[in-house]
């Protein structure tokens, strides 16, 4: 199997064809630091209505341009054609970066991975996954989540204020992506100074970007550390897949060493994808909805008291948290042929950007779409984990994290908010919520 490292393009420069919408002043979805306020849902609002699929310059990276996509059934019809619209061909993400300033083994790893992939190979790789993703597998998983919920709850009961995300919305996930993968309890620790790592590395790769980053011995010692620890990841994580392969286990990571495409087992190049996909993709994304969930029902008391009032709606209101959240902003595609997508013709090798958050609050799928309704009739229409062959794997294992945590949150401190105290990382591809304090009753301890 070729290594989609060596094998990606950037995109081809456009628009190749004459475009039916303008592009509108004022919205630029190139603009790291703007996200750090949130996902621009005016802007989203505008290219809905005025530029449905518009042609985007990158002259803030240099690059070749691309088409956003911001109506919810026109980024169902991209990720519903494949073959027309590639994964493969460049990769997810809006742009590879100068060759230069890339991290060699980072950028490897992200590329060779099954996200990245087209037919045949990603949906035999998916085959070999799915069976860790059963009902029977699944409700042993949400019982060790409940666990581990109440445990965490139990550790800031006493507090009155804290960090969500620190105290909460970035445990939870590690620790359950570390039950599914089989991860021996004593190197779970890793996993946090890890994530701590990627983020912060990629909070700077996207300031140095744009705004340019004067070099200190701060700077310098941070980039050796975050070095030592990508090292270290990478070493850990084939270390655990070889491991899997000869003596094979009950979890995910057995399923990920094990997998063949083929017949052949992964190259280390995949394995190592394999890896950074699951250890970064089954955190991230779950993190921020737990933590961007609190915020909304901060700003919607009256939904808020339905959930206390009547907590059998929490499936439902789930699937409104993740559609009013989005925690993953966009994903790429690039052409493989001239094509045509909402009036606007497409040529082949354009990228191809979907907006995810814009999608999901489209008034013509989703009545009073900036509004939280956890009644909401059709909120599982939302398409927050992709759609068609290349729907997030891993979703039910996000929704049960989100309803277990609501459930106990709102039983033990029903007047848990946010205080207003809030940091988004300047990122435009993960609506990535770094800190959220929260106040709430503290619990007496037992005398």
């Amino acid at each position: 199997m070729e290594l989609i490292s060596q094998t990606a393009v950037e995109g081809r420069a456009g628009p190749t064809f004459g475009t039916r919408y303008p592009t509108l002043e004022g919205v630029d979805l190139t603009d790291i630091a703007a996200f750090s306020k949130g996902q621009p849902y005016a802007g989203y609002a505008r290219l809905r209505s005025e530029a449905p699929v518009m042609w985007h310059p990158e002259t803030r990276m240099d690059g070749p341009g691309f088409w956003a996509v911001t109506r919810h059934e026109d980024v169902m019809a991209v990720n519903g054609d494949p073959t027309t619209y590639s994964s493969q061909r460049g990769g997810i993400l809006m742009a590879a970066g100068r060759p230069e300033a890339r991290h060699a083994l980072l950028y490897r790893a992200s590329m060779d991975a099954m996200i990245n992939l087209d037919a045949p190979h990603h949906l035999q790789l998916r085959r070999e996954h799915m069976p860790y993703f059963t009902p029977s597998y699944l409700r042993g998983v949400g019982e060790r989540v409940k666990g581990e919920v109440t445990r965490l709850l139990d550790a800031m009961a006493h507090k009155g204020q804290t960090d969500l995300v620190e105290d909460f919305s970035s445990v939870l996930p590690l620790f359950t992506l570390c039950e599914i993968l089989g991860v021996p309890e004593p190197d779970r620790p890793k996993f946090l100074t890890w994530m701590h790592y990627l983020e912060e590395a990629q909070n700077m790769a996207m300031r140095s970007a744009t705004e340019g980053m004067t070099p200190t011995l701060e700077l310098m010692q941070f980039i050796a550390d975050f070095n030592s620890n990508v090292e270290e990841m990478f070493e850990y994580g084939r270390h655990m897949l070889h491991k899997r392969r000869a003596d094979p286990q009950q979890d995910l990571l057995t399923a990920i060493a094990r997998a063949q495409v083929d017949g052949d087992l992964l190259s280390d190049e995949y394995l190592d994808g394999s890896w950074l996909l699951i250890v970064f993709a089954g955190n991230d994304t779950t993190r921020n909805t737990l933590s961007g969930s609190m915020k909304l029902l901060t700003e919607f008391p009256d939904e808020r008291a339905k959930l206390i009032a009547n907590p059998a709606l929490m499936p439902g209101a789930v699937n409104e948290f993740i559609r009013m959240v989005s925690p993953v902003i966009y994903m790429r595609r690039t052409a493989t042929c001239d094509t045509e997508l909402n009036g606007q013709k497409i040529a082949e090798g354009e990228k191809v950007i979907m907006y995810y958050g814009a999608a999901n609050r489209d008034a013509a799928v989703f009545a009073d779409p900036d509004r939280l309704d956890v009644t909401r009739a059709n909120a599982d229409k939302h398409i927050a984990f992709g759609y068609g062959p290349h729907t997030c794997i891993g979703k039910r294992v996000a929704q049960i994290q989100l309803e277990e945590a609501y459930r106990q949150i709102l039983a033990r401190f029903p007047d848990m908010r946010w205080t207003g105290e809030i940091d988004i990382a300047p990122n435009n591809f993960v609506h990535a919520i770094r800190k959220l304090d929260v106040s709430f009753t503290p619990e007496r301890k037992a005398a």
